[in-house]
């Protein structure tokens, strides 16, 4: 990266911090945006609206549910450093539905740790900068040192073992359909977070 993008990189990030949202802001909004039949992001449509609707649900279930092995949690007190943890999101997404709680809940167990949530669609540059085999999939955590804003990580939109899952039926039946995204959402249920927590703590160790 040349010090030009660098410029543009760190002006995006500088700009996009503050405009972000806490976890608690972020759901306060998703759930405002539901009272006046709206979804997050530039497109509303009844399916968004719906998937919205059951992320709500989705997220405080995890909330109320989530648990956090003791290693993990011991890990995560450990860390001396201080970083931000910037993620792009919007609210009808699955995905993020399941990831975004454990993020929170993971950084909420060391103070060094800063949470934040951007929308996607407002912050179309910045999603352009991390980008998944050139789409603008998400959730997609970027991992900032807090004091310089450098980026010291990335992660998304879905935990390892869930993107070879993914990866692995694209292969064979050259896209994700209906019965699969139900059978991804029922790996989410199952798997309990862990495997997301365990991408997660990886990233304190970069």
């Amino acid at each position: 990266m040349n010090t030009e993008t660098q410029t543009q990189l760190s002006r995006l990030i500088q700009e996009s911090l503050a405009n972000a949202m806490t976890y608690e802001a972020y759901r306060k909004l998703v759930d405002d945006l539901l009272t006046e039949e709206k979804s997050t992001g530039d497109t509303q449509s009844e399916s968004l609206l719906n998937y919205s609707q059951l992320n709500v649900r989705r997220m405080s279930r995890w909330d109320k549910t989530l648990r956090v092995p003791e290693e993990v949690e011991n890990r995560i007190k450990k860390f001396q450093g201080k970083q931000t943890w910037l993620v792009i999101n919007e609210g009808w997404c699955g995905d993020s539905a399941h990831s975004v709680p454990v993020m929170h809940k993971l950084a909420s167990l060391n103070e060094n740790i800063r949470f934040r949530v951007v929308l996607r669609d407002e912050n179309d540059a910045l999603m352009d900068q991390f980008l998944t085999n050139g789409g603008k999939s998400i959730p997609k955590l970027i991992v900032l040192d807090t004091e310089t804003l450098e980026v010291i990580n990335e992660w998304g939109p879905r935990p390892t073992e869930a993107t070879r899952l993914v990866e692995a039926y694209k292969a064979e039946h050259g896209s994700l359909d209906a019965a699969f995204k139900e059978d991804l959402q029922l790996w989410y249920n199952k798997d309990k977070g862990l495997s997301t927590m365990e991408d997660l703590v990886k990233l304190l160790d970069s």
